[in-house]
């Protein structure tokens, strides 16, 4: 038993430990110090871009936004942000902060479910007239009305006799403390047999508040690829559309979507994790920096987790649809609003691109809902959306793993996390995860899927979300 005991452990330390080793890779690997007036409009765009969506997509006050997403971020721009002044225009529904007297205050603008859009550092407010936006409008019947998932009726399914203990382990989620020292959580939402069997908020967020999803938009745009090849507009296996890379020559132009996918381009992006700070919060453009970047590796032969990989399949479908209304509708007519995700917003950059890697304002049900398409394969409401076998692609290791997996961490996929039996989860387990605390495993053996959301500090602990789905599961029957 004193073996059986110690195996479980050093197993669970080892696990923790490789957990400690990804989270810099969806946090984004700390950057080199930056002094100058560039870091300070880094900064000033940061404050930006992060008060006009908690603001506007959000509805949160300023200083609620303030205290959960400007506090406990990364440190070369924690002070500076402390500093900088914001200028909130409710009537233009915009946020200017203010860096240098010689140039226009960095701005972020707003638009009805494509978000904040950042405006490029020196580009005065007129800009903001001239951002895309989404002529489509989303299904009138209000979410209430329709029947859970593809609305909120009947959302719940009757407690079973168990459910006090679900409940207990779903509160101490949010104590700080049993997950992972100081992690704060805002969002608990469990799915199992298709209803939801426990769900709980922090103060001040409710089922249709969103907040950012971090990396965990990257498993949106497998998704969306993923109904792209259903609807025969483009093959994973076949080179990844870039009109950037179509130069004669350019040997980037064979590198496939699947690549990109595996986070196995062979592209430089500064280190893992790949910050992109520029296009973040500095007001590029995906299409001027994350397309800008050579090679330096045989596409497929590494795994380097990159927020370019994502960015750029999201812009080798755009390419697909062209740069018009058809590609700004096509996640929301084609995906989103299909299957009940009406609380989701994409945002882009100021070209009209969407920014995939991590730009994505949501809730935890609209999360849950995600997951049961895929518990699903990819079927809804009896229609197919992907295509057969999509669930199992995205959930199969990709050629090249993250180092960390040989030492008990996860794997990964086509944009997802694998999780299995090295971390005590059913074989099979996969999740969307991102920074700060961001957590969605699908658990295909059990027909559950676990949402945990948060406001995790940069550089504290992670909260321990293969530990917490473990125990969910222990409790549901």
């Amino acid at each position: 038993m004193i073996k059986v005991a110690w195996r479980r452990a050093a197993r669970h330390m080892s696990y923790v430990v490789a957990l400690a080793a990804i989270a810099p890779l969806i946090a984004g690997a700390a950057l080199a110090p930056q002094t100058g007036g560039h870091a300070l409009a880094l900064a000033a765009g940061y404050k930006a871009a992060f008060l006009c969506s908690d603001i506007f997509d959000a509805g949160l006050a300023e200083s609620q936004a303030t205290a959960d997403d400007l506090e406990g971020i990364y440190p070369e721009y924690q002070t500076a942000i402390r500093t900088l002044t914001a200028v909130i225009d409710p009537a233009a529904k915009t946020v200017s902060v203010a860096f240098d007297s010689r140039l226009p205050p960095r701005i972020s603008a707003w638009r009805p479910h494509l978000g904040c859009a950042q405006l490029p550092i020196g580009a005065d407010a007129k800009g903001a007239a001239l951002l895309p936006r989404l002529a489509a409008r989303p299904p009138a019947a209000a979410a209430g009305e329709r029947a859970w998932p593809d609305g909120d009726r009947d959302a719940a399914a009757s407690r079973a006799n168990n459910a006090a203990k679900l409940d207990e382990v779903v509160a101490q989620a949010f104590d700080r403390a049993t997950y992972g020292a100081g992690t704060s959580t805002t969002a608990v939402v469990v799915v199992s047999g298709g209803r939801i069997v426990a769900e709980r908020y922090r103060a001040g967020y409710d089922a249709h508040r969103p907040q950012r999803t971090w990396s965990a938009a990257k498993s949106l745009i497998a998704t969306l690829i993923g109904r792209a090849a259903q609807l025969g507009l483009l093959r994973v296996d076949a080179p990844a559309d870039i009109p950037e890379w179509r130069a004669p020559g350019d040997p980037r132009g064979k590198i496939t979507l699947a690549q990109l996918m595996h986070m196995a381009s062979g592209l430089n992006t500064e280190g893992p994790g790949n910050r992109t700070d520029e296009i973040y919060i500095g007001g590029g453009a995906v299409t001027q920096v994350a397309a800008a970047m050579p090679l330096e590796a045989a596409p497929g032969s590494r795994f380097r987790y990159a927020n370019d990989d994502a960015m750029l399949a999201a812009r080798a479908l755009r390419a697909r649809l062209g740069d018009g209304q058809r590609a700004l509708a096509f996640p929301f007519q084609e995906l989103l609003w299909r299957i009940g995700m009406t609380h989701t917003t994409l945002e882009t950059d100021w070209r009209g691109n969407y920014v995939l890697s991590s730009q994505v304002w949501t809730t935890a049900r609209d999360l849950a809902r995600l997951g049961l398409l895929y518990l699903g394969d990819g079927v809804w409401n009896g229609e197919r959306l992907l295509p057969a076998g999509w669930s199992r692609f995205v959930a199969t290791p990709a050629p090249a793993q993250p180092p960390s997996a040989a030492s008990g961490g996860p794997g990964y996929g086509a944009f997802f996390w694998l999780f299995g039996s090295a971390q005590g989860l059913p074989a099979g387990t996969y999740a969307m995860l991102g920074n700060r605390g961001q957590d969605v495993f699908i658990v295909p053996a059990r027909g559950v899927v676990i949402v945990r959301r948060g406001f995790d500090a940069a550089g504290g602990a992670p909260f321990d979300g293969a530990r917490f789905a473990r125990d969910v599961l222990a409790r549901i029957d």
